[in-house]
């Protein structure tokens, strides 16, 4: 009986759509959207917010996954800036092909370019976290022309100096036994013992990475954790953050980020991974930049600084937008 009065209640032209009639740019999907990169792959998108300061995340790793950007949320949208999540390809709710030929800087920078477009962005915001960062310069460095300004957080323009740091933070947060175990499990690639990932934990990463007791780390950097794709991570950085043996290995960006125009900012952490000297020569090098380094920030400066980073953040994107921004004298 209810079915039959369903029937009739819906049989009125003005109120009844058919099945056949509806478009598919018409139905909500909470701002989810999948975009085809490389011309047979999907990957993952979702808009965040609704504002004319629109800003496409492109978080780190690599393999990781936007999850730990979710604080994104708590910020941007109330200042009327709209974001866009992106899962880059073999990353969280993106395709994970198998095809290890995929998983280099050239072929990154053109996905970014194929999501852009597939959002329909332009004079748009770019920002990069970390690996992001990275591939924020290289995509900055072929194709500026669409971006309106860029951020580019917790993240050095060579992996040299990187190296050279992280073993300068060894030193720093391991004591002389530490060191002793540590070097002995690595020497033998004892990765995967408890042993090791102890020590790299609550050692190091409690100290440069996030800035709280393992215990108190923030559910979606958790999350994003757990959904690494290690086989990109490997491939790319190496088996931790402190050996860079993938094709990261031999990138400078140095020279080249004075070709960058647009203006910047270079936000990160004091007690970061990347080394903060480093974080200012590259403001330095930029010609059009503006650097600031948060006090108790480490290379997650979104959550353990987070009043600084995001007010630092915000006032760089309305400062661009309103036609007010200054860079930092050089």
């Amino acid at each position: 009986m209810c079915l039959f009065a369903c029937k009739s209640n819906t049989s009125s032209p003005n109120e009844t759509t058919s099945a056949s009639d509806i478009s598919l740019t018409t139905i909500k999907t909470g701002g989810n959207k999948m975009i085809k990169v490389a011309g047979k792959y999907n990957v993952w998108t979702k808009k965040v917010g609704d504002g004319k300061i629109k800003v496409l995340l492109l978080h780190g790793g690599p393999g990781f996954s936007h999850d730990y950007m979710e604080c994104f949320e708590d910020f941007l949208p109330k200042e009327g800036i709209e974001f866009y999540y992106y899962d880059q390809l073999g990353c969280g709710n993106s395709d994970a092909p198998s095809d290890s030929t995929l998983w280099n800087i050239p072929r990154y920078v053109e996905e970014v370019e194929e999501v852009r477009k597939g959002l329909g962005l332009d004079n748009f915001y770019l920002f990069g976290h970390s690996w992001g960062g990275m591939l924020a310069m290289e995509y900055l460095h072929k194709y500026q022309s669409h971006v309106k300004g860029a951020v580019l957080s917790n993240m050095t323009a060579g992996v040299k100096g990187y190296v050279t740091y992280a073993a300068e933070l060894k030193k720093k947060f391991f004591t002389r036994g530490d060191i002793t175990v540590f070097d002995s499990l690595d020497r033998l690639k004892q990765y995967d013992s408890p042993q090791y990932n102890d020590l790299l934990m609550n050692k190091l990463y409690t100290q440069v990475i996030c800035r709280l007791p393992i215990q108190n780390w923030p559910e979606p950097l958790w999350r994003a954790f757990k959904k690494a794709n290690h086989t990109i991570y490997i491939q790319m950085q190496g088996v931790d953050e402190f050996h860079v043996t993938g094709n990261f290995k031999g990138w400078e960006f140095w020279d080249k980020l004075p070709d960058i125009k647009v203006p910047t900012l270079v936000l990160g952490g004091i007690h970061d991974e990347m080394n903060p000297e480093d974080m200012k020569r590259e403001g330095r090098l930029l010609p059009n930049s503006r650097t600031y380094l948060c006090p108790n920030g480490s290379h997650m400066s979104m959550y353990d600084d987070q009043q600084n980073y995001f007010s630092n953040l915000i006032k760089f994107l309305k400062d661009v937008d309103a036609c007010t921004f200054t860079a930092d004298k050089k």
